[in-house]
């Protein structure tokens, strides 16, 4: 069977859409980045896209950028950037960011549902029909509220119990999306989880709400929440 478009058609159990966390998801984690050419893409991330793409799933980045609201970039830096990681991995079907500090208390800032809610609306896709993966107990809540599915994928700023709260974690974003063509990203099925990297000596926290290490347009559709 295949889309309007002639690809592929997903099987029953596919999402019509994924949505991707950015920073330690899609990209290496760089606190409040402004450089585009500090990008870097993290395994497996090529291949879980062309994978998406292949059966005619959409794809698209749901991101916290609170280094807007603090001061530390603007949100040209934030367009600068993702459009340096479309260029590399997209085109994404739909871009959403939050740039708005933690204390004003944005509802699309994850973990409220927000962002998830304002792409699946974008894309006409039921949020229940979409899923989110994401590297932080943040992007889970997020799907969660908003009735998506979701998978984690562990780094070294996710939190142990974090790790423990979900029935099953990917060891990187193409497991992840297998498992989510398939259905089976909730199957507990005793499998071992991924070891967790080491966590790195930190001296500043990042959109993660992690301490790390200091530190023109898209394709898709481009929001940003007001």
């Amino acid at each position: 069977m295949t889309t309007p478009t002639g690809r592929p058609d997903a099987t029953s159990h596919a999402p019509a859409a994924v949505l991707f966390d950015r920073d330690g998801t899609l990209v290496e984690d760089v606190p409040y980045n402004a450089d585009p050419t500090r990008v870097r893409v993290l395994p497996g991330v090529r291949e879980a896209l062309a994978l998406l793409r292949h059966h005619g799933v959409a794809t698209g980045v749901v991101s916290n950028q609170s280094g807007v609201g603090r001061g530390l970039l603007t949100e040209d830096d934030v367009r600068r950037v993702n459009a340096r990681i479309d260029t590399l991995l997209g085109p994404f079907d739909v871009w959403c960011y939050c740039p708005h500090h933690p204390d004003e208390g944005c509802p699309c800032r994850k973990p409220r549902p927000g962002l998830v809610l304002t792409a699946a609306r974008t894309l006409g896709v039921a949020p229940r029909r979409c899923a989110v993966v994401g590297d932080i107990g943040a992007d889970m809540a997020a799907a969660r509220a908003a009735g998506a599915r979701a998978v984690l994928v562990p780094t070294a700023v996710t939190r142990p119990e974090e790790v423990r709260a979900r029935p099953r974690v990917a060891p990187d974003a193409l497991t992840a999306v297998r498992w989510l063509l398939a259905g089976t990203e909730t199957a507990s099925d005793g499998a071992p989880r991924p070891a967790r990297p080491q966590r790195p000596a930190a001296t500043t926290t990042s959109d993660n709400g992690r301490a790390t290490q200091p530190t023109s347009n898209t394709e898709g559709e481009e929001v940003t929440c007001q």
